[in-house]
């Protein structure tokens, strides 16, 4: 899973090392030296080495990263590896104190493993901070033409949808494909907001927003006259 910001994948940072059982943290070029007070539990090994069990990551990766990573990060290592409310529940606890638990405590109660790409859960975490209603995420809808189709997020009842365009989607077969999708899906009353990779800088994440909010606040008219 990756974590790094376009910017880090040009100029890596540091690998996180962390000692345990009263070691001194590593000193090396290149590596940022730590310590944890992991448990048995909380190590698991990958070939020759020894990295922290998917739980104990999410809960670091909460404390540590940015917002928006950060709740990134969350939903997809529950997504991955299954873990439930009841593990974060469990283990916040035992962070008090620690810098970034306040930010952890608030994003574990938001997890959600049902979105399919990081840049999925900052659409909704963006919904939901610009204290719009949240919509559903992965709902499937009937088109016309008998066919049903899989929004990224949905509002049901005011039949407007939600989705990311990844530049990772751009191109070729999939763009046709999914502009006759939305096409059909348009007919048969579904309003769109579209929001692109550059659409989470401020003018941009405004601009898409208050596109959001219009059309939830205009009420969708079945009749031609």
């Amino acid at each position: 899973m990756d974590t790094m910001t376009w910017a880090e994948h040009g100029d890596p940072p540091p690998v996180d090392v962390c000692s345990i059982d009263g070691r001194e943290p590593v000193r090396r070029d290149g590596i940022a030296g730590g310590r944890r007070d992991l448990t048995d539990e909380e190590i698991v090994r990958l070939g020759t080495l020894e990295v922290t069990a998917p739980l104990r990551t999410a809960l670091d990766l909460g404390c540590r990263l940015r917002r928006r990573e950060a709740y990134a990060a969350l939903c997809e290592l529950t997504r991955r590896h299954g873990l439930m409310p009841a593990d974060f529940e469990s283990e916040i606890p035992r962070f008090e104190g620690r810098r970034g638990v306040v930010q952890l405590r608030e994003l574990a109660r938001l997890i959600d493993p049902r979105y399919e790409s990081p840049r999925e859960a900052w659409v909704w975490l963006a919904i939901r901070d610009a204290g719009l209603p949240t919509p559903t995420p992965q709902v499937w809808v009937d088109a016309y033409d008998g066919e049903r189709y899989r929004l990224d997020f949905a509002y049901e009842n005011q039949m407007v949808a939600v989705e990311y365009d990844g530049e990772e989607f751009h191109g070729g077969e999939y763009d046709a494909a999914d502009h006759e999708r939305r096409r059909r899906l348009i007919k048969r009353g579904w309003r769109y907001v579209v929001v692109r990779r550059g659409d989470f800088i401020a003018v941009e994440l405004e601009r898409w927003l208050a596109e959001l909010k219009y059309l939830l606040n205009t009420k969708y008219d079945p009749y031609r006259w």
